[in-house]
C-alpha cells in the first residue's frame, strides 16, 4: 500500500478516535501502533505528528482506556489492542455514559414535557425530522394519523409505526403521492388507510402526524443543498402539544374532516 493511499484511512482513523474522547496525540500514537504493530516512542513519533516526548504520555492515555500494553525494555516498546477489542471498549464505554446520561436526564426535576408546550417548535433537516416523528410515535398511547410522501418513509419511522400497532395503537395512514399505501402494507397489516381529499402533487408538502389527538407535526420540502439525491430537496417542520395549541386544533380539525367525521 502506497503512502498515499493509507492517509486517508489513517486521518479518517485519528479523526474518530478524537470525537471519541481520545487527545490528539493519544489518537495519532494509536493508528501509529497499529499499522506498526509495536514500537517504541522513536518510532511512533518518525510515523506520525506525535513528538518523541510526548509518546509517553499519549501511550499512559491509551492505557487508562484499556487500548495499549508497555514493555519494559530498553527501549521500552508499546503495542495496542486489536481493531475488534477497541471497538468493543469503546462501545462499552458509551453504553455506560449513555445510561449515566438518560438516567440524570430522567431525574431531573423538569415539568417541560408534563404540560402544554406553547407555540410551535421548528426542526430543520430531514434526519432531524425523521427523528422528532419518531419520537411523536414512539409517544404514542392510543393513536397516530400519518400522512407522507414516500421520499420521505423511511425504513425506522415505519417500524415506529409497527412497533406502536404491535403495543395496541390505532393506526391511520394516507399518501400524499401514490404508492404509499403499497409500502405500508406488509410492514404494518393492521394499519387503516383513508383517502386524502386534497391533491398534494403540485405542493411542496411532506408530512402530517397527530398522536393522541394532542401532539401534531406538519413538515414541507424545501431547497436543500442536495444530499438528497436525486432532487436537492430537504425538508422543515413545526410541531406542537396540547389540546388548545393551535397546530393541534387545526390539524385535528382537518384529519377529522378527512376520515369522515368517524371520531
Amino acid at each position: 500500500m502506497t503512502s498515499e493511499s493509507s492517509d486517508e484511512p489513517r486521518s479518517v482513523a485519528v479523526d474518530q478516535l478524537e470525537a471519541l474522547g481520545l487527545s490528539a496525540y493519544a489518537a495519532r500514537t494509536f493508528v501509529a501502533l497499529s499499522s506498526l504493530g509495536s514500537g517504541t516512542a522513536k518510532d511512533v513519533s518518525d510515523v506520525s505528528e506525535v513528538p518523541r516526548t510526548r509518546v509517553y504520555d499519549a501511550v499512559e492515555e491509551l492505557r487508562d482506556w484499556g487500548l495499549a500494553d508497555v514493555q519494559h525494555s530498553k527501549p521500552k516498546q508499546f503495542w495496542v489492542v486489536s481493531p475488534e477489542t477497541t471497538s468493543r471498549r469503546f462501545e462499552r464505554e458509551y453504553s455506560r455514559r449513555m445510561d449515566a446520561l438518560t438516567e440524570a436526564l430522567d431525574g431531573l426535576n423538569s415539568t417541560e414535557r408534563t404540560v402544554e408546550q406553547r407555540g410551535v417548535w421548528t426542526v430543520v433537516g430531514r434526519g432531524t425530522v425523521s427523528e422528532r416523528v419518531a419520537d411523536l410515535i414512539d409517544s404514542a398511547s392510543d393513536e397516530v394519523v400519518f400522512m407522507t410522501v414516500s421520499d420521505l418513509l423511511t425504513d425506522e419511522v415505519v417500524a415506529r409505526l409497527r412497533t406502536a400497532s404491535e403495543r395496541g395503537v390505532s393506526i391511520k395512514l394516507a399518501g400524499m403521492a401514490d404508492g404509499v399505501e403499497r409500502d405500508f402494507s406488509d410492514t404494518v397489516p393492521e394499519a387503516e388507510y383513508f383517502d386524502s381529499m386534497w391533491v398534494w402533487s403540485d405542493t411542496p408538502a411532506g408530512r402530517m402526524l397527530m398522536v393522541d389527538q394532542e401532539k401534531t407535526l406538519v413538515s414541507v420540502l424545501v431547497d436543500g443543498d442536495g444530499d438528497h439525491p436525486p432532487e436537492p430537496r430537504d425538508e422543515t417542520a413545526i410541531w406542537g402539544t396540547g389540546e388548545s395549541n393551535g397546530l393541534v386544533v387545526v390539524l385535528q380539525a382537518m384529519f377529522t374532516w378527512q376520515l369522515d367525521g368517524t371520531r
